[in-house]
């Protein structure tokens, strides 16, 4: 695996960082956009945006229509702050908003768990292999579905 280092965020510290990320980008802070960013960051699962607008709709009294959110979750893919599990259409945030490359999902289709690994060289091999076919992949979607380790251990009880 190509090692390189990234500062993972959590909290307040994850917000702040996507923060300073977007502003960087050019793009404004707002509230709403806030408000997505925290639901979304607080799920411990890939979460749909009809789940972030439930949430944002809970906590500011109003309801948020689930396409404004799908539009706030593009622009937070785009900006980096938030990854796109396409097998789920469903969203994590990034720990690590200020390091660019491409993750691959381990998605638990016991729990729904979905964790990212990084890993350059086997990115690298399938951009370099797509272009070996004649095809242009400048960022890979990479989903490997099976059962977590804790749903395994639990199966094995």
């Amino acid at each position: 695996m190509t090692r390189h280092d990234h500062q993972l965020h959590e909290g307040a510290a994850l917000k702040d960082a996507a923060r300073d990320r977007l502003t960087r980008q050019g793009e404004q802070w707002t509230d709403i956009r806030a408000a997505v960013f925290d639901a979304l960051a607080a799920f411990d699962k890939p979460a749909s945006a009809y789940d972030i607008a439930e949430q944002v709709s809970k906590a500011q009294g109003r309801r948020v229509a689930a396409n404004s959110v799908y539009r706030i979750l593009d622009l937070f893919v785009s900006a980096n702050l938030a990854r796109r599990v396409e097998s789920a259409n469903a969203y994590v945030a990034n720990q690590h908003p200020a390091c660019l490359h491409d993750c691959i999902f381990l998605i638990c289709d016991s729990c729904g768990q979905a964790v990212h690994i990084d890993d350059d060289s086997l990115t690298r091999g399938v951009r370099d292999a797509a272009k070996g076919a004649g095809f242009s992949a400048p960022r890979p979607v990479i989903e490997v579905r099976g059962t977590c380790g804790d749903c395994d251990d639990s199966s094995a009880s």
